[in-house]
């Protein structure tokens, strides 16, 4: 296996101050690969907030620092935990279609967003083989919220970041297989890339000029009021307990 997987880049700067001390302070470099893979995917996904930052192509240091990401961003901070403990991982990158972005996006901004969204998840080396883990996109309480203000509906869902055919119950947590909770909203396969930063080079971000300006300077906190609104929701324990 080449060693370009376990590369720093700028975008994946896992040698930056914040990222060793975090990886230092949890002790998981003392852990085997498989919990090593687990500890960095599971607070990527619940303790690194869903959210939206300024732009796709950020580094995973930044991300850390704002405390949240989606799909993108976050995937720049597992990229770079991963190879901070000597994991092997690689770029897979695409576009979903903006319909699962509807209800996290507000209605009154929607029109802001391309028809087809640059989106990427992260492959991990493990026991011989790829995985493919984008489950870690949406944090649990985010997730759990929206599970409970759409109750009645258990089988495909697309919206609110989610695009799934199992709504009520998305393998989302590491088990050593696949994650997913956006795949169904897949449209353009981009393929593998060494790393995010080889990938935005070639590709772009999902923004430019006039609206990504509006974006980072006031649409994306006005998206971000609204998916906290959404986790803040009032969920019953014994729901929670269930979801």
């Amino acid at each position: 296996m080449c060693d370009k997987y376990l590369t720093k880049t700028s975008i994946v700067n896992f040698e930056h101050k914040n990222i060793q001390s975090l990886i230092n302070q949890r002790r998981w470099k003392s852990l085997d690969d498989y919990n090593k893979i687990g500890a960095a995917y599971q607070f990527v996904k619940d303790e690194i907030l869903f959210g939206y930052n300024e732009s796709d192509d950020i580094s995973a240091s930044n991300v850390l620092a704002d405390g949240y990401g989606q799909c993108n961003t976050k995937g720049n901070l597992l990229m770079a935990l991963l190879r901070g403990l000597g994991i092997q991982c690689r770029f897979h990158g695409f576009t979903i279609d903006q319909q699962l972005q509807k209800g996290a996006i507000p209605t009154y901004v929607f029109w802001l967003a391309p028809k087809y969204i640059i989106h990427s998840w992260v492959e991990v080396y493990f026991d011989g083989r790829w995985i493919n883990l984008e489950g870690f996109i949406l944090d649990e309480q985010y997730l759990t919220s929206v599970q409970y203000k759409f109750s009645q509906i258990k089988g495909e869902f697309c919206g609110y970041g989610v695009a799934t055919k199992c709504f009520s119950s998305p393998d989302t947590d590491w088990r050593g297989t696949d994650t997913y909770i956006q795949k169904e909203g897949i449209h353009d396969d981009f393929g593998l890339y060494d790393s995010p930063d080889e990938f935005y080079r070639e590709k772009g971000t999902n923004l430019s000029g006039i609206k990504r300006w509006m974006y980072q300077r006031v649409i994306r906190h006005l998206i971000n009021f609204n998916v906290v609104n959404l986790r803040n929701l009032k969920v019953p324990e014994v729901e929670n307990a269930q979801s």
